[in-house]
């Protein structure tokens, strides 16, 4: 059994469920998008040796991510998922190996846009008592765990062997009245679309903004959430009970 992280599943949960929330942080917060509105159109590459390679494109206070980066204006690449995770905790300083004359964006622009992410997604307890940087952070940590729950499912050995017991369909996954997310299951593979599903064979519903974020913080089991009434559970059973199998895993890789 493997019981601690695969540091090639954190890198690929680091790369599109960590730096692809900026994507949603652009459009849900003024101060982030503030920080590149005025920035001429850029892309950043990030290729990682043996592991996951995407690329960022900035454009008028905006965000999206592709995935490889063939075609980016500034290329970080990493020897190893380990240097690249090292960039997400703080503890590696990439080199360009492209766009050194973009550095001023890199050090102006986009360190502190990662700053503002890690405050909405790693948020104080005093922060989530202005009810507004509650809900913005929710938001955000639902499109966290939606793609995180793809990439584990994917990638780490114990998320295959849950997502192998996952027939085809898709699951809801979301906040009542708030956000919610698909994730689409095919050949026991998993894709996270950050949208509402047209339909659905389970749904994992939660009853508020609070319910969800006392789960995502580890304060509240699903289970234990189900029994309360905060947590609603519909559809097959079978999805839902490996999907929150997967869901373990992925506390253990965001804690």
């Amino acid at each position: 059994m493997q019981n601690l992280m695969d540091t090639k599943t954190l890198a690929y949960l680091n790369m599109y469920a960590v730096l692809g929330t900026l994507e949603n942080l652009c459009e849900l917060v003024p101060e982030a998008a503030d920080l590149v509105r005025d920035a001429k159109p850029i892309s950043i590459g990030f290729d990682v040796k043996n592991g996951p390679s995407a690329t960022l494109f900035f454009k008028n206070g905006r965000c999206r991510m592709e995935q490889g980066c063939g075609a980016c204006d500034v290329k970080l690449p990493f020897s190893s998922c380990e240097k690249f995770n090292g960039l997400i905790d703080g503890t590696v300083t990439p080199i360009p190996s492209k766009g050194f004359t973009h550095i001023g964006f890199l050090l102006k622009k986009f360190t502190p846009l990662t700053d503002v992410l890690g405050k909405y997604l790693r948020a104080s307890e005093e922060d989530l008592k202005d009810p507004e940087f509650l809900a913005t952070s929710t938001k955000l940590m639902v499109n966290v765990i939606g793609v995180a729950i793809a990439q584990v499912a994917n990638n780490d050995e114990i998320g295959k062997f849950s997502a192998d017991h996952i027939p085809d369909g898709s699951v809801r996954l979301g906040i009542h009245g708030g956000p919610s997310v698909e994730l689409a299951v095919k050949n026991h593979r998993i894709l996270c679309y950050k949208r509402p599903p047209e339909k659905f064979r389970a749904s994992m519903m939660f009853e508020s903004l609070e319910t969800a974020r006392a789960l995502f913080d580890g304060k509240l089991n699903a289970l234990e959430g189900v029994g309360t009434g905060k947590v609603e559970m519909t559809g097959m059973c079978n999805m839902l009970d490996n999907i929150n199998r997967i869901l373990d895993r992925v506390s253990l890789y965001l804690a």
